[in-house]
């Protein structure tokens, strides 16, 4: 669905194209970036007749885009394609490394190339959302007067990171993670093209299948990895690339794990049952398993947050911290490193006192209300803030919990058809025994039952 990320563009504010980087010594990942829509890997969403990125491309119509996907999907290969085939100027900036001061440099140089008659420039902006407000203000001018085609770049959701001005000016493009055969096709045209391995090296099935569980659906990933396998091949004399010299090229052990078919639901299945069973051990055994094949630690990092409601909620009510935590932290610093954080996850889950008293009482609220169990508000709890709502009987005979003692007033809350459900049924384990014993004693009390 996408190509080849680059790694080796002009620094940031330079001018130029990816031309350069098609020698002989730049990387396969780089070499093999598609020169058109038609050699760029999936995203068929984006490519059909019409599409906006065609007529931006094909009919060289001047509009910015914001492009938002996973890694190695395609987005710098679509700047670059938007630059070449519109015979436009490529310059990048990283918002990395740039500040506002080179950002404002590049626009002025697109600026003064339009005065003198000269290209258009593409304002390619790698990781746009770790520019700051200011940084990112700094683009308006050049779109706003298309001193600039910009093609920002984003693995974050803009509705959050980008400024909203810089989100309305631009066509928003999603791209979609890279699937299974779309690696497959991007590992073997790379093995035949005389721009990357030109029939130097074949691939074996297993060598293959464990590249395409390791890329993750990241192309440029995929590329990478061949390139140190076949290159680890030919200095042993190797025609074949197996699997042991793929393994040992990156470092990594091939995992009997099918990331789309029966062993990815298998796997995450028996992690999250383990978990549940409070074995740590077997937690550990199944989560080392999908992080070595390559499994998203997104996904992961996902299932335990649901699992903390689901399966632990208020039996240790920081179980969902830890989760979350866990979660924000996969994401903020990657992997490797965020095994570790997965791990300790896992092993205070697996050890954490469990109730599925949430659930249980979240669905059971859910039925009665899709069995038609809604009457009306009680009148007193009814918003009493507007003119005229007194005159309705809104908030008559409403008691403040705060004035009454104990903080617990004695009134109905629930609508009649509901009025003496009970849902939430707290067991007896971990932090959720004395919440039962509280709730039992509170319900009474709201309900004004004795005993």
């Amino acid at each position: 669905m996408g190509s080849p990320g680059a790694s080796a563009h002009p620094a940031a504010g330079s001018a130029g194209t990816l031309a350069g980087n098609t020698h002989a010594s730049a990387p396969l990942a780089v070499r093999m970036r598609p020169r058109t829509l038609d050699e760029l890997v999936g995203q068929q969403h984006l490519l059909s007749t019409g599409s906006p990125l065609r007529r931006l491309i094909e009919g060289d119509q001047p509009m910015s885009l914001l492009l938002w996907g996973p890694p190695g999907t395609g987005k710098t290969t679509i700047a670059s394609i938007v630059s070449q085939a519109t015979n436009r100027r490529f310059v990048e900036v990283s918002a990395v490394a740039a500040g506002v001061k080179e950002v404002r440099a590049a626009i002025d140089g697109a600026r003064n190339q339009l005065a003198r008659g000269g290209p258009e420039t593409v304002l390619f902006v790698d990781e746009v959302h770790r520019f700051t407000k200011a940084q990112q203000d700094a683009l308006l001018p050049g779109v706003e007067n298309r001193w600039v085609t910009l093609v920002a770049a984003t693995t974050e959701n803009p509705f959050f990171s980008v400024i909203s001005p810089l989100l309305s000016r631009s066509l928003l493009l999603t791209l979609e993670p890279l699937t299974d055969d779309d690696i497959r096709g991007v590992v073997a045209d790379a093995l035949v093209d005389e721009r990357g391995l030109a029939g130097s090296v074949s691939l074996d099935e297993q060598a293959l299948e464990h590249l395409v569980r390791l890329a993750g659906g990241d192309a440029r990933r995929a590329l990478t990895y061949l390139e140190a396998a076949a290159g680890a091949a030919v200095a042993r004399g190797l025609e074949v690339v197996d699997l042991a010299t793929t393994e040992t090229a990156v470092d990594r052990a091939a995992v009997r794990y099918d990331r789309q078919g029966d062993q990815h639901y298998d796997v995450i299945s028996a992690f999250i049952k383990s978990v549940r069973g409070s074995d740590a051990d077997a937690s550990l055994h199944y989560l080392a398993r999908m992080m070595e094949a390559g499994e998203d630690p997104r996904f992961i990092a996902r299932r335990l947050v649901i699992l903390a409601s689901e399966d632990i909620g208020l039996a240790d009510p920081t179980a969902l911290t830890t989760a979350v935590a866990a979660a924000q932290a996969v994401a903020l610093i990657g992997m490797p490193e965020g095994r570790l954080t997965l791990a300790q996850a896992t092993i205070a889950l697996a050890l954490a006192p469990k109730s599925n008293a949430v659930i249980l009482a979240v669905e059971a609220a859910s039925a009665d209300v899709r069995d038609g169990k809604i009457g009306p508000v009680p009148a007193h709890l009814r918003d009493a803030h507007y003119g005229g709502s007194k005159k309705l009987g809104h908030g008559q005979g409403y008691r403040y919990a705060h004035d009454e003692p104990y903080g617990i007033a004695e009134q109905q809350y629930a609508p009649d058809v509901v009025a003496d459900a009970t849902y939430y049924r707290p067991t007896s384990l971990g932090a959720e025994a004395p919440l039962k014993e509280r709730w039992e004693r509170v319900r009474r009390m709201i309900r004004g039952q004795r005993g």
